[in-house]
């Protein structure tokens, strides 16, 4: 008998059940607003906090105005903002009159992902010898945009319904060509960084880029399209969340929320198509959008056609050292609302890469590739995420997990349930992933590992339902969001990812300690400064000493700027926040990333002034240009300490 999908949905309990029946069960206190998880889930590591990883610098005060706010003692400078030339040229900006061909030569909207591979002072040198200089002055930074805000983006503009109302096909082609990637070249030549013009690295990348679909999904018939027959080249990639830089020097750019790009009227749809109404339905692809893409471009519209969507929502790999490679899709990794993929590569042994599902009751996933990692051979690791294993996490109440192989033909993945083969299986990975009762989780976002302990830290944001199935963590609901750890077995950082098991603990509940009944009291790991909490945690990063760094996203909801708040997760201080970057009004913080010597700090500034009533014409900040001829723009900001020491101290 086929297994009801809705049935076992309601059967899985969420990490809320197992959470809430561990702490009852291990009778953890709350006290005045901490509460001491650090050590509820197996043995940690002995190592602690010295001075080497101790956090040095003075916390900034929690803020809310016009602007940027970094520690006493470090600087930070704008380094490229959306507009800024990219390649040869580049026109100037002009965003009173954007075009297609303009932006797709510029950098684009609302910065995420910041990945950095350096460049050998050796201009003769291959890629691997770029990658392996470590050269921490001269480098590639590639930086994902995930979406355009309309209001803030084109003048004249209201409201979604005025921007659905007054779209262009020029508009349109202008929103395309600002989401993706943009690929720059920067060196510092003394004066701090600076972009390289007329670098032959420099390079777009959007949403009319072809690409190659490689992996289990390729040519399948639920990726042909009118415009592919064959399932093996799409255009674009958009909705480019996090990402991440591989051992081999390329870069992991997410797919995450593509489906408000497409529209889906099942009244339009056959009903040989139910399973990819049901599909569409599952990624949240609905009769209107506030986009009008579809408008211009057919394949947007699933009347005309039904596949296009499946060939969004993957891991895409792009080598920023070779401007004339195609990106592929690497489908063998599962397609959902990707956050990011966390790479672990060991010689000899297959890849693993840890990845979120950034929405509320979805799952969080690992990936371990077929093929062995080769640190002596570039060129043998560049297909390395084209075939391998995908599973999903189930977490226990007694703090313990698994991960759940997800293989066509093997437990519920059968053709009863309408899973006939592998691709069935990564097109809906969502599906098979609750077939198989993995845990629904709150919203996982960003996972990233410890270089120094090689534990895994999951950043789950937040959720307000209060249904019992949804949220993911000792609190329900849960506005403030917090951080797990998840614990592969071995000590003293000789980690097993490829174990099928695993411990996990909440290192940190998220939260404002002084508001809130008991019940929704923060958990942190001992008495914080004033500004020390922080809501909705986003993007992770370890600097080089192993010390976590948390972006936030959603923050102004309690009165506070977005930003970066630094914590170490060992010894002395662990599970302590200090609060470093605030970002201007309506901002989020995403993508920090460190140089390899830990002396400079990128962090991409999201969506300044995006906030209710604040329009291009009219916005409530025009960070960062200050200029009333200009909008608010989305940047990246370069940080380094005034006297030229490590982030962080």
């Amino acid at each position: 008998m086929a297994l009801k999908e809705t049935d076992k949905a309601a059967e899985t309990p969420s990490l809320l059940d197992v959470a809430r029946a561990r702490l009852s069960r291990r009778q953890f206190l709350s006290g005045a607003g901490t509460l001491g998880l650090a050590a509820a889930a197996g043995p940690l590591l002995s190592a602690c906090a010295n001075e080497s990883t101790a956090l040095t610098f003075e916390p900034i005060a929690h803020v809310l105005d016009e602007t940027h706010h970094v520690a006493r003692g470090y600087s930070a400078r704008v380094l490229a903002r959306w507009g800024d030339g990219v390649t040869a040229g580049a026109p100037p900006f002009d965003p009173r009159d954007q075009t297609g061909a303009a932006q797709a030569a510029q950098f684009g909207f609302n910065c995420d992902f910041i990945g950095y591979l350096p460049l050998s002072d050796d201009a003769s040198s291959g890629p691997a010898a770029h990658f392996a200089s470590n050269n921490s002055r001269h480098g590639i930074l590639c930086v994902n945009h995930e979406y355009v805000s309309l209001r803030l983006m084109h003048p004249g503009l209201a409201s979604s319904a005025e921007a659905a109302a007054a779209a262009t096909a020029e508009r349109v082609a202008a929103e395309m060509a600002a989401v993706g990637v943009s690929i720059i070249e920067i060196a510092d030549r003394g004066n701090g960084f600076e972009i390289v013009n007329g670098s032959s690295f420099a390079r777009r990348i959007h949403a009319s880029t072809p690409m190659a679909i490689t992996g289990p999904a390729r040519g399948h018939k639920r990726m042909q399209t009118p415009d592919d027959p064959a399932g093996e080249t799409v255009l674009g990639t958009m909705a480019n969340c996090s990402g991440a830089i591989t051992p081999w020097g390329t870069m992991l750019t997410a797919e995450e929320n593509f489906h408000v790009n497409f529209i889906c009227d099942p009244a339009s749809l056959p009903d040989a198509l139910a399973a990819e109404k049901a599909n569409a339905a599952r990624m949240g692809i609905e009769a209107d959008t506030r986009m009008s893409w579809h408008r211009y471009h057919p394949r947007f519209d699933m009347e005309n056609a039904p596949m296009e969507p499946n060939r969004f929502g993957w891991i895409v790999e792009i080598d920023p050292y070779d401007p004339a490679a195609m990106p592929k899709k690497r489908t063998a990794m599962g397609r959902f609302k990707h956050e990011n993929a966390a790479i672990i590569a060991e010689p000899g042994k297959p890849v693993v890469a840890y990845m979120g599902d950034d929405e509320a009751g979805e799952f969080l996933y690992r990936f371990i590739s077929k093929s062995n990692f080769d640190p002596a051979s570039r060129a043998a690791n560049m297909d390395l995420l084209e075939d391998g294993t995908l599973y999903c996490a189930q977490f226990a109440k007694d703090g313990t997990g698994r991960w759940l192989k997800m293989a066509a033909g093997e437990g519920p993945l059968v053709p009863a349930n309408r899973i006939q083969d592998a691709a069935d299986v990564l097109i809906d990975a969502r599906r098979a992933a609750r077939l198989l009762e993995a845990t629904p989780m709150d919203r996982p976002e960003d996972a990233e590992v410890s270089p120094v302990t090689g534990k895994i830290y999951v950043a789950l944001t937040s959720h307000n339902s209060r249904r019992e199935k949804i949220p993911a963590s000792s609190r329900g609901p849960n506005p403030y969001g917090h951080i797990l750890e998840i614990l592969p077995p071995g000590e003293d950082g000789g980690r097993d990812h490829w174990a099928d098991h695993f411990t996990w603990n909440l290192f940190i509940e998220a939260g404002d300690p002084s508001a809130g009944d008991d019940a929704m009291k923060p958990a942190y790991g001992g008495v914080i400064d004033p500004s020390g909490w922080f809501a909705n945690p986003d993007n992770l990063a370890f600097d080089p000493k192993g010390r976590l760094w948390i972006a936030t996203d959603g923050a102004n909801d309690f009165g506070i700027a977005d930003g970066l708040w630094a914590v170490v997760t060992e010894g002395e201080g662990r599970a302590v926040p200090r609060a470093f970057f605030a970002c201007p009004r309506g901002a989020e913080a995403c993508g920090p990333c460190f140089t390899p010597d830990g002396r400079t700090l990128f962090v991409a500034v999201q969506h300044p002034a995006d906030e209710t009533g604040s329009t291009f014409d009219n916005p409530s900040t025009r960070w960062p240009d200050f200029d009333p001829a200009l909008p608010p723009r989305p940047a990246v900001v370069v940080i380094t300490k005034d006297d030229g020491g490590a982030v962080g101290g």
